[in-house]
């Protein structure tokens, strides 16, 4: 019986890991491939946002700890006072985004998603009320699409 051999997680990898993680997201999907789901919502922002400015919109308690950089994104994580976590990325270009998130929605969690950056949010609600702040649409991969 042929076995694909296994690869190690690259940095993209660990990094989306480390998303999933810190913001509490799991897949709940048992297994299912299900068709991405986008709310509506205002447009994104035209100019992509720093960690720090995302981080400044979201509430955080200081600058958001800097969790990963590569050569197309910069990850971060932040607490806000009221308690809810983020998970914050900006990216350089459309292309990398749009990998990250196919990669990211492949494990489960829900995103908020701009002109380049990314974030989610436990409690969810904390995610929804950052969207009145910053734009930006909603990507749910387990929301059922009919």
């Amino acid at each position: 019986m042929y076995r694909p051999a296994r690869r190690p997680l690259g940095v993209a990898g660990v990094a989306v890991a480390a998303a999933l993680l810190l913001a509490g997201c799991d897949s709940g999907s048992g297994g299912n491939e299900e068709k991405t789901s986008a709310s509506t919502s205002a447009a994104p922002t035209a100019e992509p946002e720093t960690l720090e400015a995302l981080g400044k919109a979201v509430g955080c308690e200081g600058a958001p700890k800097e969790a990963g950089k590569t050569l197309d994104f910069r990850q971060g994580v932040c607490k806000s006072a009221d308690g809810a976590q983020y998970v914050l990325l900006t990216f350089d270009t459309d292309d990398g985004q749009r990998g990250w998130l196919d990669t990211a929605q492949l494990y489960g969690g829900v995103y908020l998603v701009g002109k380049r950056w990314v974030l989610s949010a436990d409690p969810r609600s904390a995610m929804e009320a950052a969207r009145a702040e910053l734009g930006g649409t909603i990507e749910d991969p387990d929301a059922k699409t009919n």
